[in-house]
Order: C-alpha cells, then structure tokens, then sequence
C-alpha cells in the first residue's frame, strides 16, 4: 500500500481553517496569559478539554474585585499594556461599563454593540475578551470593523449611520490615542454612548464608581473566537458578530460632507502634490481609499499606512509615537522642508505644496503646506473663515455656530464675532463639545440649535456635528475643499496654506501661540501646585518687567448652555489686559505620572507684525508663567520635553 500523499501548504491552510485550529489554540494561548499560568502547556490542555462541546453562552459570573485607579480620564481609561493584559483589569472595567447602561435604563438586552480599536497590540485579545462579556450580558449583535480596525471618528460615523442609522447602543474604542503603542507602552478603552459621542461625566462617574464596588463580571467562556480578517457574519446562540468593512461608513458620511468632485478635480493639477502620513496608525485604510481610490491619488502620496501594533515602534523615526506633531511626525515634517520649530530647512526636491497627518486612532490632524506649519488654532480659524467653501455647512443653511476648547487660541473667537457666529469656550475634552452639537435633536428639542457647528482644540483635533468625535480626515478634507475653491482660477499662481493663513492673519491679525508639555512630572507635586495657583484667583493688576498687566487670575468653569451642567476646576488662566493669556491645566491623557500643559498666547493686529515666529513672541510670558506658578520648585522641571 503507498503511502498517503503529502499535502500541500495550502490544503493544510485550508484544513486549519476550516475547524478554526489556529483562532481555538490561539484563544487557548491567551487564556493562559490572562490566567499568568504556572504551567501553561497544562493550561492549554485543560482550557480545550473544558471548552470543547461547552455551551458558548453559557455564562458564567467571575468573582473579582475593586481595582484602584480605573477612573476614565477626558478619554477614556489609559494605562501601560501590560496592566490591560493582567486579569481581571479590562474584565471590570467592562463590566462596570455594562452595569452603568443598565443602570442608566441602556437597551442593552439583545441591542447591537460596536466594538473595535487604532490597531495597537492587545487590541485583537480585548476584542475577543468583550464579546465574551457581551454575550454574557444580553447583547443581541455585535459590529465589528476588518481587523477589529475602526478609526475614532469611524465609530462615531457607525453609531450613527451604519443601517437604519442610530441602532448601537453605544460601542467600545480600544485606543490611546496618540499614545505610544506596543507591549511596553500604553493601552485605552471608552465608550461612546448612542449619539456616537463619548459617555458624559455622569455616566463615566457612575462607572468608576461601579469598579470601587466591583464583585463580579460576567462572561460566556466557551464563546468561540471569531475571526475578523474580513466581512463575515457569525451567528452563535442569541448573539451574532458582523465582521464589516472598516472603512466604509466613514467615507460614506465624508463623501456627504464635501465635494469630492471638484477635490478630485483639484489635486489633479499638475501643480499640486501632497503627502499624508498615517503614522502606522488605525487610518491607514481610510488613507487608502480616500486619497487613492476616492480622489485618485498616487500610492506613493502616502507614508506610513500599514497599521502597525507598535505604530512602527522604538525603531521608526517617530519612535513609535502616533502624534501628529513637530516632534514626533519626523518624516513628513522632513519632507515638507520643516525643522521641529517648524523653520524653513532646505531639501532635495521641492516639497509637497501640502502635507497633513493623523494619530493613532485618526481623529487628530496636522496641517502643512510647502515649508509651513499651519497651527491647530490657525486651522480651527481658517476654516471658520471660509466655512461657505465646505458644502456640509452650505446644504444645511450654512455656519450657525463654533466653539474652543479653553487653551486653544482665541483667533477662532475673532473670526466668530466678524461673522456674527455665537461662539463658545468649553472645558478639554471631546465630549464638552456634544451637547452643542445634539441642540435642536431628540436629545435636546427645546432651546437654541447651534448647528451647522464647527470645533476644534489645541491639540490638533477638529470637527463639525458629522460625528460626535474630533476628525482627522474630515479636517484634511475640509482643507482641501479650501484649497480648491481658492484655486478655481487655473490660470492664476498656487494658492497654497501660507497663503491662505497670511490672507487669514492681514483680516483678522494673530493669535501667536505655543504649548509647552512638561511630561512624567511627579503628580502629587504637579496637583500642589495648581492648587497654589488656584487659591490666588481673582488677583489681579500685577505688572511685569516685560510690560504685561495681570487683568485675571482665575480658574475655569463652564456652564453647558444646553443642559446647564457645570464644570468646575478646568485650568488656571493669567489673562493679560492686551488679551495675551498663560494657561496652565493638567493633561488626563498620559500614563506614567502627570503633564503639566502649559499654553501660551499673544494677539498681533492686522497692522502688526505677522511674520515673527511663535516660539520666540511668547517667551516673555513663558518667564513670567515659569515664575508665577513655582513649576521648577514644584516639580523640579525647568524645560518641558515638548513644545508645540
């Protein structure tokens, strides 16, 4: 008798694949690092034998305990990975999620659910984990993005508008944002409510106080893996998994947004060139299809758009950073001929007449043109100014109103009180934004309608009422509608993004300004010394060596205009009788111990001069913030590790 034939390698693909062999030894594997097994080939072995014909929603209640420090910040929860990887940290605070819906009446029994991440290591792991939890608890169906890929704002965009439109519940983002990604580095979770908007302080409060009280989480152990590489639709007992194209919900409502016609139109111009880098983060995908398949773009117009667990790790010229910045986005700022203080450098080829990048979860951009760097306050003011060009505003009776975050420059402010816009000045944090943008919905039917809206931060995140998320690509997008309006006229010169901001700054003058991020600083130090800051307020009339005169010192608070919740202890502000502010706040989104963010704000007229760089107008009153708040006596800082 001969002997069987040997397979080739892809029938034992195939064979693999067809009973699951790797997704079921994989899920063994991870239950044996969740578990930190003594003996893990035991473990593996006794996970199979007791999985195998297990019913997979049969649930089970795990008793556990309170974990400290699962307050979400203004993001959500954010720790090193290998905190999220020890069980049962993710596991509670899962539950503690679900336990707030069900406290706040959320339909979560046999309602849909939207779970995906930015791509970063663990988040393949955490996906699987929360289905388990989702059976557990009731949930009907589950979407989740190819890869278990979604982009921030692509969530947003899902929640609102995938199918009938508005049917999740809410949905799960596994993300840090600009973090750094990898197993040494940091990892986050939040939870966007059924407006597609991050939780408000009222439910994240009601969930951190559901992890101090924790006892339990539920979960369906034997729920088999389910693979997400690409779209499928997986049906076990009462809950099913639809495995989705990542991208196509977000383009969607993009393309309902502009005109993608005459961008196309535009950047085929045989004067025009760009260059977009993803910074090996969730928007990869998103690049490609926008800029290559929607607009007709060159792949080599893009860097950096394979999604990475590491966003290209210790190694890459970002280091692994995913922060569209002067420091950190190395590549593209080299490539639009820029130094990290955002001075002019030659290069070997003339560059790109624009340039732009994203984050690692994409909802934060940078804008660059031809040897300039274009601030985010700048790009939130620019684009209020030529709000008629963006057809989203148009359709809907045009720009009703925008808002700030508190240290964003006040140039949007200007631009606001020259067209007659209400403007406001919010708290830090995506979600202090939401109310304005749900004005006039079911959510809020009586009062004022604010929308359309435009917003945006210091921290390069803009937006409009689309999503209820800050956009990276519609930001980029809506640049490039600019830019296409400004240059209908083919026959006249380019007119790039310097020019558009000088024409900006000659009608409504300039807001210099500049962050300076003090980071790792020693938070119990940090928080003493805003407190200090903080029992000075309503000082006023000091005057300095520089000629500044200390108008107000006082702390933030908000008053939501929709809902009238108030917002106390927001940051310390110095405002100067010219206007010129010091701003000092405490970041909630790093790891390792505190960031003292310390902006800094100077107004020239239109008649001024407008061609000084930021860094060396603010310095004055970087002395005077560094001298007024104590910081190097504080925290032992006297340079900050970022300036922006």
């Amino acid at each position: 008798m001969s002997a069987p034939k040997p397979w080739t390698p892809q029938e034992v693909e195939d064979y693999l694949q067809r009973f699951k062999v790797q997704d079921i030894l994989s899920e063994a594997v991870n239950d044996a690092v969740q578990a930190k097994a003594t003996d893990p080939v035991s473990h593996i072995a006794d996970f199979l034998a007791r999985t195998a014909g297990a019913d997979p929603m049969a649930a089970e209640e795990v008793p556990t305990k309170p974990i400290d420090g699962q307050k979400p910040g203004t993001s959500g929860l954010r720790k090193k990975t290998r905190t999220f990887m020890e069980a049962p940290y993710l596991h509670n605070f899962v539950q503690a999620v679900f336990d707030a819906l069900f406290a706040e009446k959320v339909p979560v029994k046999g309602g849909t659910l939207v779970v995906s991440g930015d791509g970063r290591f663990y988040n393949p792991e955490a996906i699987q984990i929360i289905l388990k939890m989702a059976a557990a608890n009731g949930v009907g169906r589950v979407w989740v993005g190819t890869g278990g890929l979604l982009s921030t704002p692509a969530v947003s965009a899902v929640i609102r508008s995938r199918g009938k439109g508005f049917e999740p519940f809410g949905g799960f983002i596994l993300s840090a944002s600009h973090n750094p990604g990898g197993i040494d580095e940091d990892f986050g979770i939040k939870f966007n409510m059924a407006n597609g908007g991050p939780a408000p302080e009222k439910v994240t409060n009601y969930i951190h106080k559901r992890t101090t009280e924790i006892s339990s989480y539920k979960i369906c152990p034997a729920f088999p893996y389910v693979s997400l590489d690409k779209p499928a639709t997986v049906t076990v007992g009462a809950m099913t998994v639809e495995v989705f194209d990542c991208t196509e919900d977000h383009v969607a409502v993009l393309k309902d947004c502009f005109d993608f016609a005459q961008i196309k139109a535009f950047v085929q111009r045989p004067d025009f060139s760009m260059v977009y880098d993803s910074m090996n983060g969730v928007q990869g995908p998103y690049a490609k299809k926008v800029f290559c398949e929607e607009l007709g773009l060159p792949a080599s117009s893009l860097i950096n758009a394979e999604p990475k667990p590491d966003f290209g790790g210790p190694t890459s010229p970002s280091h692994g950073h995913a922060d569209p910045n002067l420091t950190h986005a190395v590549e593209l700022i080299a490539k639009m001929g820029l130094d990290k203080r955002g001075n002019k450098v030659a290069t070997p080829q003339p560059p790109p007449k624009f340039g732009a990048a994203a984050d690692g979860d994409a909802d934060r951009n940078m804008i660059l043109g031809d040897n300039f760097f274009c601030s985010p306050s700048d790009s939130l003011a620019a684009i209020a100014a030529n709000a008629d060009a963006i057809p989203y505003f148009n359709k809907h009776g045009g720009l009703k109103a925008c808002a700030r975050s508190m240290p964003t420059s006040a140039a949007l402010d200007r631009v606001a009180a020259a067209k007659k816009l209400e403007c406001f000045e919010v708290p830090t944090g995506w979600k202090f934004f939401g109310n304005l943008m749900d004005s006039g919905t079911a959510m809020f039917p009586k009062g004022k309608t604010y929308t359309p809206f435009l917003c945006g931060e210091e921290s390069f995140g803009t937006g409009s009422n689309h999503v209820r998320e800050k956009d990276g690509m519609w930001a980029v997008l809506a640049w490039l509608q600019i830019l296409a309006a400004k240059n209908a006229d083919t026959s006249k010169p380019f007119f790039g993004v310097a020019d558009v901001m000088a024409e900006h700054w000659k009608t409504y003058g300039r807001n210099y300004y500049a962050r300076y991020d003090f980071e790792g600083v020693d938070k119990a130090a940090a928080t003493k010394m805003m407190e200090a800051m903080a029992a000075r307020a309503g000082e006023s009339g000091t005057k300095f060596e520089s000629g500044y005169e200390l108008k107000l010192l006082d702390e933030f608070a908000y008053t939501d205009p929709v809902d009238g919740s108030v917002s106390k202890n927001q940051g310390i502000r110095f405002i100067m009788t010219d206007g010129s502010r010091i701003v000092f706040r405490l970041s909630g989104t790093g790891v390792d111990g505190a960031t003292v963010r310390l902006y800094l704000e100077k107004y020239e007229a239109p008649d001024g001069d407008l061609a000084q760089h930021p860094f060396d107008v603010i310095k004055p009153l970087a002395k005077i913030a560094l001298d007024e708040s104590k910081l190097a006596e504080f925290t032992g800082r006297t340079e900050p590790n970022v300036i922006t």
